[in-house]
């Protein structure tokens, strides 16, 4: 079911414009009237040449805005598809005088549509849906094809961090990064009691965490490219 959209939607993106980098499009998006409204040119977006770090799904940007906030020597994206939900995460940076933080609204499928080859440092996948029926494996963000293009955009040796309370998606997300060449480090599974320094907490992590579940975590490193 299609989310109903927020009261004053359209006024509250639109206070968001600075931040706001549009759409990763797609042919049906296209159609809609999303357009694609620019490419990553770092420079032009930030003023800055400061390595790229992507957070794929912010929701209402804790995690995010957090980041921007302790790395300041760091160019932030985050990428989510509900705009019902980046306009909060927006709202948050604007409150916070956030220079380092841009957003992208779309499907991280076309990901590729936005980020040239080789331009971000770290990707994030926080509490990614697990989409737990089998029939809906090829749409969780560490299947294959979607690691074959975050490979693609990140830089040689790159990152991907992945946290989930979803032990069977934990499970998926180790086979498929081993599948495809990555090098696991820092495997966690119970990261709240494993002495990790540095984590920042998400709204769904603090859920969970209270709950006394224990939250899954890992690095992978992007395969060696020729």
């Amino acid at each position: 079911m299609r989310m109903r959209k927020k009261k004053h939607l359209d006024e509250r993106l639109d206070a968001c414009k600075a931040l706001d980098l549009g759409w990763l499009t797609d042919r049906a998006a296209e159609m809609r009237g999303e357009v694609q409204q620019q490419t990553l040119d770092v420079m032009r977006i930030f003023g800055n040449n400061y390595p790229v770090q992507l957070e794929i799904g912010c929701g209402k940007g804790a995690f995010i805005v957090e980041a921007a906030k302790r790395t300041p020597d760091i160019n932030f994206i985050a990428v989510e598809m509900s705009p019902n939900v980046i306009v909060a995460a927006m709202e948050l940076a604007i409150k916070e005088r956030l220079t380092n933080l841009r957003f992208l609204r779309g499907n991280a499928e076309y990901l590729e549509k936005f980020f040239p080859n080789n331009s971000v440092e770290r990707i994030y996948l926080n509490f990614s849906c697990p989409f737990p029926k089998q029939s809906y494996k090829k749409h969780r963000l560490t299947h294959p094809r979607f690691l074959k293009i975050y490979e693609r955009i990140l830089v040689p040796d790159g990152e991907i961090y992945q946290k989930t309370d979803n032990m069977h998606f934990f499970e998926f997300s180790l086979e498929s990064f081993s599948e495809c060449g990555y090098r696991l480090k820092n495997i966690s599974l119970d990261l709240h009691n494993s002495g990790y320094e540095g984590n920042i907490v998400t709204e769904y992590e603090n859920k969970f965490a209270s709950q006394g579940m224990p939250i899954y975590r890992l690095e992978a490193v992007c395969p060696k490219k020729e």
